[in-house]
C-alpha cells in the first residue's frame, strides 16, 4: 500500500477509475465553523491519495471536476458531513454519491452499530486504529501517522460497497438505499440551510 501526498489538489491527469472512495479530515464537526483540512481518495487499488487542501482559497479544480463527475460514483462512509463540507468550502454539489453508513443501516438491521471500525471488523475482519481521529488536521506538516489515518478511512470503502450491496440485495433494499443516496445531497442543504439538528419527516418539531 502507498499513500501519495498532494498539497492544494489532486495532480492534472489523475484517473481513479470509475468508483473513488473519499473521506474528509476537519478541524471539528461544527458546519462554518470548522475549516475543511484534508481529503483522502482511494481507486480500491489499495492505495491512497492524501489530499492537505490550502485555506482559506481552496483553489481546487481537479479535485472539485472529480466530485461532480457523473460518470463517478463517490463512495463515503458518512456522507452526509463530508458532502456538506466540500459544498461550503469548495463549493460544488457532490454527485452520485454511494454512502456505506446508510447502507449499514438500512441492511444490518441486527446492530445499532455502524461506524466504519465496526463495520471494517464484522464484514472485512480487520481492526482500523483510530488513535490520530482527533489529532490537528489544519496543522503546516502532517505526521506520518496522521497520513496512514487518513488513508485507512477510505482504502475499505470499495470491499464494504461489496458485502453491503449483497446483504441489501438479500433483505429487498438496494432501491430504498439508492433513493437514499440520490437524496443525500438534499440532505446536506437542509444542513446548511440550518436544518442539521432537526428531523422534519418527524412527528413533533423540536
Amino acid at each position: 500500500m502507498t499513500t501519495f501526498y498532494h498539497d492544494g489538489d489532486l495532480p492534472d491527469g489523475l484517473d481513479l477509475g470509475a468508483v473513488v472512495a473519499i473521506d474528509s479530515e476537519t478541524m471539528g464537526l461544527r458546519f462554518r465553523r470548522d475549516d475543511l483540512c484534508v481529503v483522502q481518495l482511494s481507486s480500491g487499488d489499495g492505495h491512497a491519495h492524501v489530499v492537505r487542501m490550502q485555506r482559506p482559497a481552496y483553489q481546487a479544480p481537479n479535485l472539485k471536476a472529480l466530485l461532480t463527475d457523473p460518470k463517478v460514483l463517490k463512495l463515503f462512509h458518512y456522507g452526509r458531513f463530508d458532502i456538506g463540507m466540500f459544498q461550503l468550502h469548495l463549493g460544488v454539489i457532490t454527485t452520485p454519491v454511494y454512502c456505506t453508513k446508510i447502507a449499514s443501516k438500512l441492511a444490518r438491521t441486527y446492530t445499532d452499530r455502524h461506524g466504519l471500525k465496526d463495520l471494517v471488523r464484522e464484514l472485512l475482519s480487520l481492526d482500523l486504529s483510530k488513535a490520530q481521529q482527533s489529532s490537528d488536521w489544519g496543522a503546516d506538516t502532517l505526521t506520518p501517522e496522521q497520513l496512514a489515518y487518513a488513508a485507512s478511512d477510505v482504502l475499505h470503502l470499495h470491499a464494504l460497497r461489496t458485502k453491503l450491496d449483497l446483504m441489501l440485495a438479500r433483505e429487498g433494499r438496494t432501491e430504498l438505499a439508492q433513493k437514499c443516496f440520490d437524496f443525500l445531497p438534499h440532505r446536506v442543504a437542509l444542513d446548511l440551510a440550518g436544518w442539521e439538528d432537526c428531523d422534519i419527516f418527524a412527528h413533533s418539531w423540536s
